[in-house]
């Protein structure tokens, strides 16, 4: 028997595998969620123990991928930063005024190091309150944003 993913009637995610045992609670794990999300999708048990890898979302059918999408949709908000309007300070903390794709906010910067270079021009940053934004291409950033950033890194 192969493997299949479901729904119980309480809405968890539910992977019976290829023996029949059923792991309730279940959740996926993208390996590269920024960098290359439609390669390496992991299944993992509610103690983080991998159940199973699918290699690339290509191999996945359109139910279970329905299921996987939904449900990382659920963990992985990311809004992305188009913007930055104002900084209250160069010196941190600091308090930024962004435009994001979900509409404007403001956040709150511990440091510099909650600013992450992921790759090339792909930063991630870490709000005081744990949230991530994504500034998917630093350099194209509007003038203002790019020399208001360059400030802090």
């Amino acid at each position: 028997m192969p493997h299949q993913l479901e729904r119980d009637s309480l809405g968890r995610l539910v992977f019976v595998d290829s023996n029949g045992s059923r792991h309730i609670g279940v959740h996926p794990v993208r390996a590269f969620p920024i960098t290359a999300p439609g390669v390496g999708i992991g299944i993992m048990d509610q103690s983080g123990k991998e159940l199973f890898w699918y290699p690339n979302v290509k191999h996945i059918t359109e139910a279970e991928l329905g299921l996987i999408e939904e449900e990382l949709a659920a963990r992985e908000f990311m809004p992305v930063i188009e913007k930055i309007t104002q900084v209250s300070t160069f010196a941190t903390p600091s308090i930024w005024d962004i435009e994001t794709d979900r509409g404007p906010t403001r956040i709150r910067l511990k440091g510099e190091e909650d600013i992450r270079r992921i790759a090339g021009n792909t930063l991630l940053i870490a709000d005081s309150n744990g949230m991530q934004f994504l500034i998917k291409d630093a350099t194209q950033l509007d003038k203002v944003s790019k020399k208001l950033l360059d400030r802090f890194r």
